[in-house]
This record gives structure tokens, C-alpha cells and sequence, in this order.
């Protein structure tokens, strides 16, 4: 058990410090490291490009997360060259070279003021920086003689052509002794891993984005009543977000009503909380590119009901079992089992499954006919984005076997909500990774109970789900979303503005 102590003492507001170029250029640095410990090369990053929302308005831009964590950059239409063959000082650090968009009083009248390349060289500690429409006439002579091109073929099509073209350029020039890169390596296998361990400014803003998720749900909670509509309980929170200073959503918000919580992406709509409705809302923000992700799920009228209370209480135990399980030297994988294994029986207890046709807990297990009820994982990693990057599986492992598997499982496509699960694993399949100090993962185990003939009637509808985003410590984890209680007593104590 974690429990919160509820005080009328506010907890002090965190801070986020002030931006430092060293830190994105010693981001830079390790990677040039590691391209050298392997061959030596050329990466190109760019960030993400534009996108038309509809006529002449574009969707709200967000820069490229691996291309913002080694610049600090955010501006569209920008590029990043590090060269692992050369050092730009005494320190071996590769050199990297911006291309950026020039400044434009036209332009910056109407889409707002620009850097430039010699500011942005300046403000962000690059070794040179030229304009962006120059990449043409530049990435050729600094691909030139490179024995590897490291850039994330696929991510943005349109920019692979260009990547393409380049190093036809370079191949057009081997009858002047010119050699052109002889392999292309993802760079996103470097990069992936560098983000999964967090450094310690990227932890301070994410404790300041939990802090301000958090209360956005403390708002939302004491602002719930029956007879409100999903989009207001949404309205409260994206009001919360920006006023604690977050730009924008970490993902689209999730804002349940009664039976709608069975739907795991389920967006806010128009339903209206009814007097005895369970509201489940998954919902956090983003700030400074760094993602937070927070579940609650609450009374509409501020007191859970004896059915309620009991899946509830069930799913909370669940996830005490998954905190426990989450520190150094235990595996990605068991928080998730010990969770599996408090609800299964729970499952069993209540008598969603029939202990006579499925047997013990562990044959639930086995057989997984739990997934009926909790279909999802109990976390994912966080950090710049909701699914974050890095591998879910033991590095060496992985060596040893094909060598083949993604470095990351791929995002699910909507929400915030871990990945199903595969019917099988295979016996070959490597462990999950161990867990290190300064990961950053969520929490988050459910129960979704769907109307059907063989499900006692009282349980229709109910859809739960808990989560808290957890720091692994030296000696456990750190959970830095608990300002918003978890506890039955604590949350009807807060609907009732005690």
C-alpha cells in the first residue's frame, strides 16, 4: 500500500530549469560516440515537417523528439549533421551543423520571429549552422568520404528522397576518387536507447508536467457532477493545462462516462455523467516536449457504489502490486505479472470467470482468459513521447538472437493506453529488459466489464483503470503523479471539497 496523505497545505509548485545548451550538446556528443565505437559516419536528423490541416491552416506544429533532444530546437523546417569522422574540439566531440530557416521580416510578421543560422548557432552551441535552402548544395560535401549514413529511412518519405539524392550525388563523383557512404544505419537504434534512461533535467520537467496533469485532475474532479457532459470534464482540464503553462495535451484526452470507459481511446464526447456513473479520465499534458499521463477513475456523484468499490478496490491492490514490483533490477515485464496476478483473482473472486469452467488462478493465467477483462499492458516508458522510445526487451538478448526486432514497440494509435498484448509469445523471445535508475514508466492496470449473459448484472458497464507515472530509484520507484489520491475515502473526501 502507497498511501497519500491529504492536507490542506498545498504542495509547493515545482520548478523547470532554465534552458542550457550544454546539455543538448553533450546529447550530441555521446552520440557522436557511439557512431564512432561503430565505424564512424554521418547522421542526418531532421525535425518533423508541416502539416495542412485543411485550405490554408495547418495542424498546431510539434517538432521531431529525437531531433528536438539532441538541439533544443523547435522551429519547422530544420535539419541536423553530426560527423563522427572529425573533432570539433579537444573533448572528441563530433561536429554538428544546423540548417535552419533565415530570418524573414515578411515572413516573421505573420508566423512570428525566427532565430536564423548565426543565432541559432550561438543560443544553441552548434559548430555552424547555414540556411536551410542550402542543404543541397552542402549535405553532398559532408557526406563525402563517409563509411555510413545515419538517418531514420522511412520516418518522413518525402525527406528519404532527398537523403537519396545526396548520396547519388556523392556516387556520381567515385571517378574523381570520391567514396560515397557504403551502408545506411538507423540512427534511430542510437538515439532510442539514449532516451530511455532520463538525465536530470529531463526529470525535472516531467515531475513539473505530473504536477501540472495532476491538477487538472484535481479540478476536474471536484468540478464533476451528474448531469455534465464528457466535453466539459475535458474543458476543465485542457483549461488547467494551459493555465499552469503546458502547451498543449500529451495525447488525446480520454473523458469516459458510465459504459464508454469499457473503450479503451475512448474521446470525450457528449454523453452526460449520470447520477451513479463511473467517470474514467485519462488525460495529462506536455510540457517543454516532455510527456506526463494520468488515470483516473471517480464517481460522478462523489461516492462509489458497493459494485463499483469492489472491481475498484481490486484493481487498486493490482496496481500497489505492480509499484512494488517496479525497481532496479527487475524486469519491464513484472509489474505487469504482478498486476496479472491480483486480478486474476479478483476476476476469479467476484465471479466474472466461473472458477469451475476456468480453474485456478494460475490456469486464468495461463489460458489468459483474463485478457476478457484487462486486454492491455500495465505500462509503457515515458519521456518526450506518451509511448516512449527504447527497447521493451533485453539488449543482449536481442544480440544473440536475429538481431531483427524493432528496437521499440510501435505506439498504439490513438490514447495513452499500453499496447495489447500478443495471443503467444514465442519460446524464443527474449526477457524483458531490467530496469535502471532513472527510467521512466507508467503504471496503469484495469478492468473492463462488458455486458454478457455469463457476467453478474451488477458489474455491467464498470470500466476502471489507475495510473501513475513512476521514476525507478536506487531502492524502488518514485511516483510523481500521487497528488491526485488514489484511495477510496481520499477520493470521495476530495468530491465532497473536504
Amino acid at each position: 500500500m502507497i498511501p497519500l496523505t491529504m492536507t490542506n497545505s498545498p504542495i509547493a509548485e515545482l520548478t523547470v530549469p532554465a534552458f542550457d545548451a550544454a546539455i543538448y550538446r553533450g546529447r550530441r556528443e555521446r552520440l557522436a560516440a557511439q557512431m564512432r565505437a561503430a565505424g564512424g559516419g554521418v547522421a542526418i536528423i531532421a525535425t518533423a515537417p508541416e502539416r495542412m490541416r485543411n485550405a490554408d491552416a495547418d495542424y498546431p506544429y510539434r517538432h521531431d523528439s529525437s531531433f528536438y533532444y539532441l538541439t533544443g530546437f523547435t522551429e519547422p523546417e530544420a535539419l541536423l549533421v553530426i560527423d563522427a569522422r572529425t573533432s570539433a574540439n579537444a573533448t572528441g566531440a563530433g561536429v554538428s551543423t544546423l540548417f535552419c530557416r533565415v530570418k524573414d521580416a515578411e515572413r516573421e510578421t505573420w508566423e512570428g520571429l525566427r532565430y536564423g543560422p548565426e543565432a541559432a548557432r550561438e543560443q544553441f552551441g552548434f559548430d555552424a549552422a547555414h540556411p536551410f535552402d542550402s542543404v543541397n548544395e552542402h549535405l553532398p560535401q559532408l557526406l563525402a568520404g563517409a563509411p555510413t549514413v545515419f538517418y531514420a529511412f522511412g520516418a518522413v518519405p518525402a525527406f528519404d528522397v532527398m537523403v537519396q539524392g545526396w548520396i547519388d550525388r556523392v556516387r556520381a563523383q567515385r571517378r574523381a576518387g570520391v567514396t560515397a557512404p557504403a551502408q545506411i544505419s538507423d540512427v534511430r537504434v542510437l538515439l532510442d536507447e539514449m532516451r530511455v534512461v532520463k538525465d536530470t533535467y529531463e526529470l525535472a520537467v516531467m515531475r513539473r508536467a505530473a504536477q501540472i496533469s495532476a491538477r487538472a485532475h484535481l479540478r476536474t474532479m471536484r468540478a464533476c457532477r451528474p448531469g455534465m457532459r464528457e466535453y466539459e470534464l475535458e474543458a476543465e482540464l485542457l483549461y488547467e493545462f494551459r493555465r499552469q503553462g503546458a502547451q498543449a495535451p500529451a495525447y488525446g484526452s480520454i473523458v469516459a462516462a458510465g459504459a464508454n470507459a469499457c473503450i479503451l481511446h475512448y474521446p470525450a464526447g457528449r454523453t452526460i455523467a449520470r447520477d451513479g456513473d463511473l467517470i474514467l479520465i485519462d488525460a495529462a499534458c506536455e510540457l517543454d516536449g516532455y510527456a506526463s499521463d494520468i488515470t483516473r477513475t471517480f464517481p460522478a456523484n462523489g461516492t462509489f457504489s458497493a459494485p463499483q468499490r469492489e472491481l475498484y478496490e481490486i484493481v487498486l491492490a493490482a496496481q500497489h502490486a505492480a509499484v512494488a514490483a517496479t525497481r532496479p533490477g527487475a524486469r519491464f515485464d513484472d509489474p505487469h505479472n504482478a498486476a496479472v496476478k491480483v486480478l486474476a483473482q479478483g476476476i476469479r473472486d467476484t465471479g466474472l470467470l466461473d472458477s469451475d469452467q476456468h480453474g485456478t488462478v494460475d490456469d486464468i493465467i495461463e489460458s489468459r482468459a483474463y485478457s476478457r477483462f484487462y486486454m492491455h499492458r500495465t505500462g509503457h516508458w515515458l519521456g518526450m513521447d506518451v509511448h516512449d522510445c527504447g527497447s521493451y526487451r533485453d539488449a543482449d538478448a536481442l544480440k544473440a538472437t536475429r538481431g531483427s526486432e524493432p528496437t521499440s514497440e510501435p505506439n498504439s494509435a490513438a490514447g495513452s493506453v499500453s499496447k495489447p498484448m500478443p495471443n503467444s509469445t514465442p519460446a524464443s523471445t527474449p526477457p524483458s529488459r531490467v530496469l535502471q535508475p532513472n527510467m521512466v514508466l507508467t503504471v496503469e492496470p484495469g478492468l473492463y466489464v462488458r455486458p454478457a449473459d455469463d457476467i453478474p448484472e451488477r458489474y455491467w458497464g464498470i470500466g476502471i483503470r489507475i495510473e501513475d507515472d513512476a521514476i525507478v530509484t536506487a531502492s524502488g520507484c518514485e511516483l510523481i503523479t500521487r497528488e491526485v489520491p488514489v484511495e477510496v475515502a481520499q477520493i470521495e473526501a476530495l468530491m465532497r471539497h473536504v
